[in-house]
């Protein structure tokens, strides 16, 4: 796939400018129709800073894209953003980035002069992976499909009936946060079991350094993945525990609404087969009833570009969500 390589669009397509807001980066690009990024800009995000602060690196980034010749053929802006998000009133309240509380994020960014006339749109971050993966990605072809960024959290979106379904707030398919151990540890969200307290990168670090692995350097999941491709038994031991957690959710989704494909991305899936193995092997005994035989967990296919992109699939598809905004203030 091309669609997460920088080039050049040809002459008079329309463009859709992306931007992608996470704890660490924020990210943007101008995206074509066939999700190539042929501009890119990018700040650090000052996460612990004040909300107009991380606003202003946001218009540092769009500033930095209109400055293009490219601008001109811009026609729609999309922002795939942490969340929680508020689709009804154009909201976020990243976990990660304290000072944005019911943030006015759409309006926000609505209002930068490079914006006139050009319609804003908002998703969740993996809602925007999630439309990538299904556009020009692993789940291309498929009518209900579940897609995950397995990381530092679990997030996830879904694919019903061929469209992306964004739910009534826009957090439809947040898979990190169902129970799948109702005796677990209570969890930040407030419940107890959470799947991202055992399939996250961050818990299968703890899980591994609990039962023995000594680790050389800083201890994170790529390096709990390098041990255990040498075969390290604590190491192997953590990813079976987060494959299997990550299974029983896959599975519970799929007997709800009957996908066919799970599309994992994120740090974890970079493991490779010291976590898809497992993965697949705990999905075959968890999706056990006949209508879920054909299930199967695959890699993502865009990688770290996919929310720009699936940002940019949603603003172009010419029917977007609840909150949108034109700068002239009209819903």
């Amino acid at each position: 796939m091309s669609s997460h390589r920088s080039a050049t669009s040809p002459a008079g397509d329309d463009l859709i400018a992306a931007i992608d807001i996470g704890g660490t980066k924020i990210a943007g690009a101008l995206v074509d129709r066939d999700g190539v990024l042929v501009l890119r800009a990018r700040r650090t995000t000052p996460a612990q800073e004040p909300a107009d602060a991380i606003l202003g690196s946001v218009f540092e980034v769009l500033s930095a894209l209109a400055a293009s010749p490219l601008w001109g053929r811009v026609r729609a802006v999309g922002i795939g953003s942490a969340g929680p998000i508020d689709l009804a009133h154009g909201t976020v309240s990243p976990v990660n980035i304290p000072a944005w509380r019911d943030f006015p994020l759409i309006e926000s960014v609505a209002r930068h002069p490079a914006l006139a006339h050009r319609q804003v749109m908002l998703a969740g971050d993996a809602v925007a992976m999630t439309a990538a993966e299904h556009r020009h990605g692993a789940a291309r072809g498929h009518k209900n499909a579940l897609c995950l960024v397995v990381s530092t959290g679990v997030g996830a979106g879904l694919v019903l009936n061929g469209s992306v379904h964004h739910g009534l707030t826009g957090n439809a398919g947040h898979l990190g946060h169902i129970s799948v151990d109702f005796d677990g540890e209570p969890c930040p969200c407030g419940a107890r079991g959470c799947l991202e307290a055992i399939a996250s990168g961050t818990a299968i670090t703890r899980h591994a350094l609990a039962l023995g692995w000594q680790t050389p350097l800083t201890p994170d999941a790529a390096g709990v993945a390098a041990a255990a491709r040498a075969g390290d038994t604590a190491a192997l031991a953590a990813f079976d525990r987060a494959a299997r957690a990550l299974a029983a959710g896959i599975a519970a989704t799929a007997a709800l609404i009957e996908i066919d494909i799970a599309v994992v991305g994120g740090g974890v899936a970079q493991a490779g087969e010291v976590f898809f193995e497992p993965l697949a092997r705990h999905l075959r005994g968890y999706a056990a009833m006949p209508f879920l035989k054909g299930l199967r967990a695959v890699p993502a296919e865009l990688g770290p570009d996919a929310g720009l992109v699936g940002a940019a699939v949603l603003a172009g598809a010419g029917v977007p969500p609840l909150a949108t905004v034109l700068v002239d203030g009209n819903r």
